[in-house]
């Protein structure tokens, strides 16, 4: 895989079964979506490599997988904690007015009045709605609400406006 932005997938829980399949936390919504973005890169123990053609399946307890090369439970439970990545370029192209959370990460966030607060670091679910993670001066959670406190995004200017109290 070339060195072009990569998205974290998700990661290797543990073996399933004897015969070598993998429990697999899947990043992705719905869960086996991930399947469909390969070819996947396994980042395990400093190495990296390309996998084949990944097969998978959803079952009550998530999602599990089977990699070409993991024939037996001790293969697979060798690979927990192995992260999967793809390539950016792998995954559709967002809807008008939908934006992937990796796609805002390093944008420089200013206010409706032009304070700037910094740049997105990352943003994460809280149930209720997203927060954006905002570095500068200082670290500052915005929930990240269309209209309400996210004003615009300007991926062509790599600027996110808010309308946010530079104080809170």
């Amino acid at each position: 895989m070339n060195q072009e932005r990569r998205i974290l997938l998700g990661r290797v829980l543990g073996a399933f079964g004897v015969r070598g399949e993998l429990k697999f936390q899947s990043f992705t919504d719905p869960v086996a979506t991930a399947l469909k973005y390969q070819p996947w890169l396994l980042v395990h123990n400093g190495n990296e490599r390309e996998l084949p053609p990944v097969r998978g399946r959803e079952t009550n307890k998530g999602l599990v997988v089977t990699f070409p090369d993991c024939a037996d439970r001790d293969v697979a439970e060798a690979l927990v904690g192995a992260e999967i990545w793809v390539a950016r370029s792998r995954l559709p192209k967002p809807k008008p007015g939908e934006h992937y959370w990796v796609d805002l990460e390093g944008l420089a966030v200013s206010t409706v009045e032009g304070v700037e607060l910094g740049k997105v670091s990352y943003l994460f679910n809280t149930g209720a709605n997203d927060v954006m993670v905002v570095s500068g001066d200082r670290e500052r959670l915005i929930p990240y609400v269309n209209e309400q406190f996210i004003v615009s995004v300007d991926f062509d200017v790599g600027r996110i406006v808010v309308d946010w109290d530079p104080d809170f």
